[in-house]
């Protein structure tokens, strides 16, 4: 530490250098703290969270019941144990609550005036978060899955929604209009989210085995379909520009958007050059997935080497992205982990499907902390 200190002074060292490794080392020591809890309002399940991305202070909840939390991590009183407090909620009381359970909630990524949530009743909804009230709901014809906003783009506000149905829905927030549907998957789409790099690019996850790159902006829309293969198997082979052997579940592109992870329920994890769709062959052994949703996985930002959060049964595996090597599995959970998210500043939370209680896991002198869910 002391030597990065005086290499950073004297300017032999790019300034970055000091807080990546520290940002890695403290992801390496994430173990179970006890001192550290949140206010327990859901009725069941928690299914998924959401920390905006202007403060990290402010954290959405969205469970099996319909019911969505709003809660404070902030400790403002200053003392070793808290816990993180309930600001508002929307409960089953509320005339625009959810009738079923809320798949995906996200705040806008811009400021914390609106955050969006999408269920199992077939609606997507906008709400204002300083009256809790809905400022638009799109109906859809199917069950809703997932939905992302673009969390970089400043030149469109298109909500990107995977249903039941092949098609892919885009929902602008500025007419209120589902404006773009894009075609071209078989079956039901499990996971879509938008590129940290460019506007325009999204990626698309079904049960059909294949993971699709869109750019929005064109007619044809697809750019590629990403092959495990890299085109090296006859296309009359089964798997042939397929990404798995098996439904693809979950998406994630890493925080420069130069690569996009994707995992399927055959047990494998894929990473993927963004722009040319090429298979890396990163191998990363077998990556249990036994979700009949989308799972929703992580990665760290800001490390020295980059980390990929994974729900395994009822752990979360650690990967180094890159190398794909194994680094520890994160324990606490009994049940099934369905979902983990990183605040590379502050936090990373996970949260199990069925759960109603936080554990938290901290490196015992930082304030990198893991929250965990449970039954």
């Amino acid at each position: 530490m002391l030597g990065f200190l005086s290499a950073r002074q004297t300017g032999l060292e790019d300034p970055l250098r000091l807080r990546r490794a520290e940002s890695t080392r403290r992801v390496l020591g994430l173990e179970l703290n006890k001192d550290r809890d949140v206010e327990r309002i859901h009725g069941g399940g928690i299914n998924t969270l959401d920390i905006e991305p202007v403060e990290g202070r402010y954290m959405l909840s969205g469970g099996s019941d319909g019911v969505i939390v709003l809660y404070d991590l902030e400790n403002s009183s200053r003392q070793s144990y808290y816990t993180c407090k309930a600001v508002c909620s929307i409960g089953r009381d509320h005339p625009d609550v959810h009738r079923y359970s809320v798949e995906t909630v996200q705040w806008y990524p811009h400021d914390t005036g609106m955050f969006t949530s999408s269920s199992f009743d077939k609606t997507l909804k906008v709400w204002d978060t300083n009256t809790l009230q809905t400022a638009d709901v799109f109906n859809f014809e199917e069950t809703v899955y997932s939905h992302h906003m673009s969390p970089v783009s400043t030149k469109h506000c298109l909500v990107a929604v995977g249903t039941r149905g092949p098609k892919v829905q885009l929902c602008d927030l500025k007419s209120g209009s589902c404006s773009h549907i894009l075609q071209g998957h078989r079956q039901e789409i499990l996971a879509v989210s938008w590129s940290p790099r460019y506007d325009y690019i999204l990626a698309t996850a079904s049960a059909d085995s294949r993971v699709k790159l869109w750019d929005v902006r064109r007619a044809s829309g697809c750019l590629i379909t990403l092959d495990q293969h890299n085109g090296k198997k006859s296309q009359a082979v089964e798997s042939a520009n397929t990404a798995h052997n098996g439904k693809v579940n979950g998406l994630c592109f890493t925080s420069d958007g130069l690569h996009l992870l994707t995992v399927g329920t055959d047990n494998r994890m894929r990473l993927w050059n963004s722009s040319n769709g090429e298979n890396t062959l990163v191998n990363y052994g077998k990556v249990c997935n036994n979700s009949k949703k989308g799972l929703k996985f992580t990665v760290s930002c800001g490390c020295s080497s980059e980390f990929v959060f994974v729900p395994y049964g009822s752990t979360i595996a650690v990967y180094t992205v890159y190398s794909g090597e194994q680094i520890t599995m994160l324990k606490g959970h009994y049940k099934t982990v369905d979902c983990c998210v990183f605040q590379s500043n502050f936090q990373i939370f996970s949260y199990h499907q069925w759960s109603r209680w936080f554990f938290i896991f901290s490196e015992n002198i930082c304030t990198n902390y893991l929250m965990h869910f449970f039954k």
